[in-house]
């Protein structure tokens, strides 16, 4: 039994990875991206759930229920994370720890990209590290959960 559990959550878009805009972000498909997530876990002890939607509703209930049964949840909310207010609510009520998580460098794309409504309810932010950056969510949640 794990000592941690996290859920990952993937947001709209992020099912199509591999065959979407692969010059942007890469030819790996979401399942790559959640087994470097869930193979980090196992060594730091960490059970990683994940979840995709491309429903912004369906991403609220799923972080709602999450409130008591996870420890953490790190989300790329895609293109919801710069204007969902329902799923910044939603992760501001939960009871954990919160990274915001991006393939890419929002800040280095499109202006509308700049902003995030996640992030203020985040206790970080990994962006721009393609696939490692999923590693990178479940070390900061492993520091995060034991320091």
């Amino acid at each position: 039994m794990s000592k941690f559990k996290v859920l990952l959550v993937s947001g709209p878009n992020l099912s199509i990875l591999g065959m979407r805009q692969p010059e942007i972000y890469g030819y790996e498909s979401l399942k790559s991206y959640e087994q470097e997530a869930i193979a980090e876990g196992l060594k730091c002890d960490i059970d990683v759930r994940t979840y995709q939607s491309d429903s912004e509703a369906e991403i609220v209930q799923v972080i709602s229920e999450g409130n008591g049964t996870y420890d953490a949840i790190v989300i790329n909310a895609g293109a919801l994370t710069h204007y969902s207010w329902s799923i910044s609510d939603a992760l501001a009520n939960f009871g954990g720890k919160v990274i915001e998580l991006h393939i890419t460098n929002p800040n280095a794309r499109a202006t509308f990209r700049h902003k995030s409504v996640i992030a203020p309810v985040s206790n970080g932010l990994i962006a721009g590290f393609g696939i490692i950056g999923y590693k990178l969510a479940i070390l900061a949640v492993h520091e995060l959960l034991t320091s």
